[in-house]
């Protein structure tokens, strides 16, 4: 899922990477493109074991806030599928037809079933609490 990152830098620093919808996830870097390589390991540290994962909101939500004042925002994709989480296994009845939409979507995307439910189940509960 692509989420939005604030990129840093000070003058005698690393460039360092901050993820608003992760709070207190951050991690950095000694170019750019290795501080937004960092990204995913630094969420799979942050998230292990943890039930709930946030889903990502619009970058405007976060652009005004002082936090992130004159940083440079760019949009990562964190594959949620790979955060260390405990998975439980269900038995679900779908309609086929919907099944078979969701089979030809997860292949396209190269993401798994249960991922793809997972996901829009997560996003769906937080913008309808």
């Amino acid at each position: 899922m692509l989420f939005p990152v604030v990129i840093h830098k000070d003058d005698d620093s690393c460039y360092s990477v901050s993820i608003p919808d992760m709070p207190g996830c951050f991690t950095a870097g000694e170019s750019m493109l290795e501080a937004v390589s960092n990204v995913q390991q630094a969420a799979e540290c942050h998230y292990f074991g943890e039930p709930d994962l946030p889903t990502p909101s619009d970058m405007e939500k976060w652009i005004k806030e002082p936090d992130y004042k004159d940083g440079v925002w760019v949009m990562v994709d964190i594959d949620l599928s790979r955060l260390q989480v405990k998975a439980k296994r269900v038995n679900i009845t779908i309609p086929e037809n919907l099944l078979s939409r969701i089979d030809r979507y997860v292949l396209a995307h190269h993401l798994t079933r249960s991922g793809l439910l997972a996901q829009a189940a997560s996003r769906y509960m937080a913008e309808h609490p």
